[in-house]
């Protein structure tokens, strides 16, 4: 039986294509839904894009017929546009005007189809479901892949179906397998930058970040397990390898280390910090310095009989090495010979992950760290965020490497807290 789908804003901020996916259904989006887009089109960044890319696809299919009575979709279902003055909840919010646009549909007499809310904000799905109204999430970009893959084999056949790179435990050896049985013996033990990995899991993460024929690279797990920190060393290690004797034609593997990571959840735009693009920077960024003061250490110098403390971390950030990049600003950009390290990808959206990987150029490894179990934005979940969506959409292609980084690192008490609180 056909339903009635009633889109909330967030769902065409996630997806700016989301009601061109139920299948021969009929999608609504309430007036509201329209103003609110029109109200997030304004400025840079990924929200305002995604507002402005459905607002043209929406307007696209008006030219088709009226949207006040519906218009065809490619799939056999319908887009309707809907004008509801029907309030349902007390206080007139826009959350409050959508819901009451799909209470109104619902109790019609004139129809029969059931109606489902759609929303990614879970205050709108209990207020309308205390209506006694059908919720659900966006569901089209939810996957769980992560949680079957990611783990270090041991003893296991190395084929578990899928065909990108995974690692093998067997006795004292470890063997990177992929594509349909190939397999090759990896060195142990292996530090990057003065940094020794401390356990099996941050050999073969180190072992990945390091093989020039892996482009895609996801590290997961909590906090204290080193993701960030073996990514950004093993990205300086690239970029300051020093030039084999009597070669003149030496060509670093990757020219620059580039750094990012969600600002704020959902991106919003660095201007409503005070000061210049590099304090605006600064309080996001610190968890990067922290890594690299880690992997290079500062030095103490003497200058006219005073110490001075020399950071490290600033002369590779002003020399060019290393790069801190917020994503608000990466769209329509070209990256080519990029060690691009994507911190915090847990918050991303699959829109953004989309959008990062198209502007790597020639050359370019991106690597994507995260803790699916730490997400900040309102509207994602460990399903949704594109980090799981990137895994999932990746796990089957050779020159990509999924790690699940569970042993932590960073100290006995971390480790102590993380298994306690």
């Amino acid at each position: 039986m056909k339903k009635i789908f009633v889109l909330d804003t967030n769902v065409l901020i996630h997806d700016p294509e989301a009601f061109l996916n139920f299948a021969d259904n009929d999608v609504v989006l309430p007036i509201t839904v329209i103003e609110e887009l029109d109200k997030l089109k304004r400025g840079n960044g990924e929200i305002p894009y995604s507002a402005r890319q459905a607002l043209r696809l929406i307007d696209s299919y008006r030219e088709t017929g009226k949207l006040s009575s519906g218009v065809e979709l490619p799939s056999g279902g319908t887009l309707r546009v809907v004008i509801e003055a029907d309030m349902h909840l007390h206080k007139p919010t826009n959350d409050n005007r959508i819901i009451s646009t799909a209470v109104s549909i619902a109790v019609n007499k004139n129809n029969s189809q059931p109606v489902r809310l759609v929303s990614k904000d879970t205050s709108v799905r209990i207020k309308a479901d205390s209506l006694g109204l059908v919720t659900e999430d966006y569901l089209k970009d939810k996957t769980t892949v992560f949680q079957k893959y990611g783990n270090v084999l041991e003893n296991e056949e190395h084929m578990n179906g899928i065909k990108s790179i995974k690692y093998l435990k067997s006795g004292d050896k470890i063997f990177r397998a992929y594509g349909e049985d190939m397999m090759e013996l990896i060195r142990r033990q292996r530090s990057v930058m003065s940094v020794s990995p401390k356990n099996v899991e941050q050999e073969c993460a180190i072992d990945a970040l390091l093989a020039t024929n892996v482009n895609v690279v996801a590290l997961t797990g909590r906090a204290g397990t080193g993701k960030t920190l073996l990514a950004v060393a093993s990205g300086l290690h690239f970029c300051t390898k020093s030039p084999p004797k009597g070669a003149h034609d030496f060509l670093k593997t990757y020219e620059q280390v580039m750094v990012a990571r969600p600002i704020v959840p959902l991106g919003n735009d660095l201007g409503f910090l005070p000061g210049d693009i590099h304090e605006k920077l600064h309080p996001w960024m610190q968890p990067i310095y922290d890594n690299l003061d880690v992997i290079v250490g500062t030095s103490d110098e003497r200058v006219d009989d005073k110490d001075v403390s020399y950071r490290s971390s600033d002369y590779l950030v002003e020399s060019g090495l290393v790069h801190i990049e917020p994503l608000t600003y990466i769209r329509g950009r070209s990256l080519p010979r990029r060690f691009l390290v994507i911190d915090e990808a847990q918050n991303l959206r699959p829109l953004d992950v989309k959008t990062i990987i198209t502007r790597c150029g020639e050359g370019t490894k991106v690597v994507f760290t995260g803790d699916l179990e730490q997400i900040d934005s309102p509207f994602l979940d460990a399903a949704s965020n594109g980090l799981a969506y990137l895994i999932n959409r990746f796990i089957q292609e050779e020159n990509f490497c999924y790690l699940n980084l569970k042993q932590s690192a960073r100290s006995p008490l971390a480790e102590q807290a993380a298994e306690l609180l």
